[in-house]
């Protein structure tokens, strides 16, 4: 098993996509890339603890590669926007490809090169490709959460939803 880690804000909207997939172990909302140990949600969204929202990913390399899972983490975020994603704003929220090793630094990379030269988007593709840190799992009631509360998961995600349909369908 490997592991992908991808911040593209809030996490209760990149667990549905990725969970979904054959090859697919586990994914987890959590917590990355700050300087306190064991952060709470609460103390993440005070924006002092630098950490960005994240979703951990473990998969079967032999069923879906990490370049898969790239080319689908883009399709669920606004790559032009460095401030956050949608309605959630600040850097808990913006948008990181966290690699593990130098082979999936350059996978990431190589995608990004090529989603900008595609000329899908206006603006710069401006996701950060950074080191992988300590990730930290969020609380309970954050697992999962487009299947224990899709009435507010609907709600939350409506705006990404549009854009999604808009730029990437």
């Amino acid at each position: 098993m490997e592991r992908a880690i991808f911040a593209g804000g809030c996490f209760w909207c990149m667990v549905q996509p990725f969970e979904e997939l054959d090859g697919i172990e586990s994914v987890l909302s959590g917590y990355t890339g700050g300087h306190v140990e064991n952060p709470t949600y609460k103390e993440v969204c005070s924006k002092t603890t630098g950490h960005t929202e994240a979703v951990e990913i473990i998969f079967n390399p032999e069923k879906i590669s990490y370049a898969d899972l790239v080319e689908l983490y883009w399709a669920q975020t606004d790559p032009t926007d460095a401030f956050g994603q949608f309605e959630d704003r600040g850097d808990n929220y913006r948008p990181v490809i966290f690699y593990e090793n130098e082979e999936q630094r350059q996978i990431a990379q190589k995608s990004k090169d090529k989603l900008q030269a595609s000329g899908r988007f206006d603006r710069p593709i401006v996701t950060s490709i950074e080191p992988a840190d300590t990730f930290y799992p969020a609380e309970d009631y954050h697992q999962a959460f487009y299947r224990t509360n899709p009435a507010r998961y609907a709600l939350s995600s409506a705006r990404r939803h549009a854009f999604l349909e808009e730029n990437w369908h």
